[in-house]
């Protein structure tokens, strides 16, 4: 039966599937007929359809009909009507295809010089994980290990244990060969001002015992010291301070008091020698970022916005004080 045929039949037997539910009939005679007839109607438009879609749309079978028909079939008011003015535009008034869906575009020239490398660009340590993580190729993670040395320690050493997972021996070799160098190189310091501790008359004492406290929190800073020993190194270093401000007063031991009694969780030890720092004339923007950590910590939300208040008003609209300040003081 040919396309026109089935419309036509489809169009006739939906038609009559109305006409079957006049009042004449009782209720189980109406429903058969207008059951048997939209039936028969949703068939021949899903045949129909079927035949005259393109040729993707036709598999997979039986599905592609299927669905044409459950669409005619289970939805009777407009069921038949809908899919005919969905899919009968589309056939016979499909979307205009641009001509040219691309643009031909010249090779543009070399330039005339080749451009110099910045020989101040740094590197980003974000990048450098991104690197760590997803290359392939080992050269590329052994690049970026060794480009670690022109970053700051604080900032290279997340980046030197990161490769310490690598699947390669070399990488992980490296990456440990770079960070024993660098905790090797502290601990020697520890070791020389231990021993000069020793030889040493009673004005250099003072002096000595801040730098071993300077070493341990570096150690600890740094986050070459983890769990039990970072408790042990933590507890060294704050020992050593308090022995230096018990034989003199200088502010920057004060300081580095605080910042130790930060990092055990000791806020209003922290507070206190923060406080004592300055006091003794340490410079007040340099302890405003702690001063407000600790008092976030202990839940004082206002003590942030007026600790923030102590950076320099040229310092408090750069990064990365300008959104704090920008939060707390609102």
């Amino acid at each position: 039966m040919s396309t026109k045929w089935l419309f036509i039949n489809a169009f006739w037997l939906e038609s009559a599937s109305w006409l079957s539910l006049s009042p004449g009939l009782e209720l189980w005679q109406a429903f058969t007929a207008f059951l048997f007839s939209h039936g028969l109607a949703s068939l021949c438009l899903s045949i129909g359809l079927w035949q005259v879609l393109p040729k993707h749309y036709k598999q997979p079978l039986p599905w592609s009909p299927l669905f044409i028909f459950s669409l005619a079939f289970f939805i009777p008011a407009i069921g038949v009507i809908g899919v005919s003015l969905a899919v009968f535009p589309a056939l016979y008034f499909p979307r205009k295809k641009l001509a040219q869906i691309w643009a031909a575009t010249p090779i543009p020239e070399l330039p005339f010089r080749p451009s110099a490398p910045d020989a101040k660009q740094g590197f980003s340590a974000g990048g450098l994980h991104d690197v760590l993580r997803h290359a392939i190729n080992p050269n590329k993670r052994l690049s970026a290990i060794l480009s670690t040395r022109r970053m700051s320690s604080r900032d290279a050493i997340p980046i030197l244990k990161l490769a310490l997972k690598d699947p390669v021996d070399d990488v992980r070799l490296l990456a440990y060969s770079m960070l024993d160098s660098q905790e090797t190189a502290i601990n020697l310091k520890i070791k020389t001002t231990l021993g000069l501790l020793e030889t040493s008359g009673e004005k250099q004492i003072p002096s000595l015992q801040a730098s071993l406290g300077q070493h341990y929190w570096e150690l600890a800073y740094l986050g070459l010291a983890q769990g039990s020993v970072l408790d042990h190194v933590l507890a060294s270093a704050r020992q050593h301070v308090e022995r230096a401000i018990e034989l003199r007063h200088e502010a920057s031991d004060q300081f580095l008091l605080g910042r130790i009694n930060l990092l055990q969780g000791r806020l209003e030890e922290a507070r206190d020698a923060f406080s004592r720092a300055s006091e003794e004339g340490f410079e007040p923007a340099q302890l405003a970022p702690y001063l407000a950590e600790t008092a976030f910590m202990q839940r004082n939300f206002a003590g942030i916005a007026s600790a923030l208040k102590l950076i320099p008003e040229e310092e408090r609209h750069r990064l990365p004080f300008s959104p704090l300040t920008r939060y707390w003081q609102c």
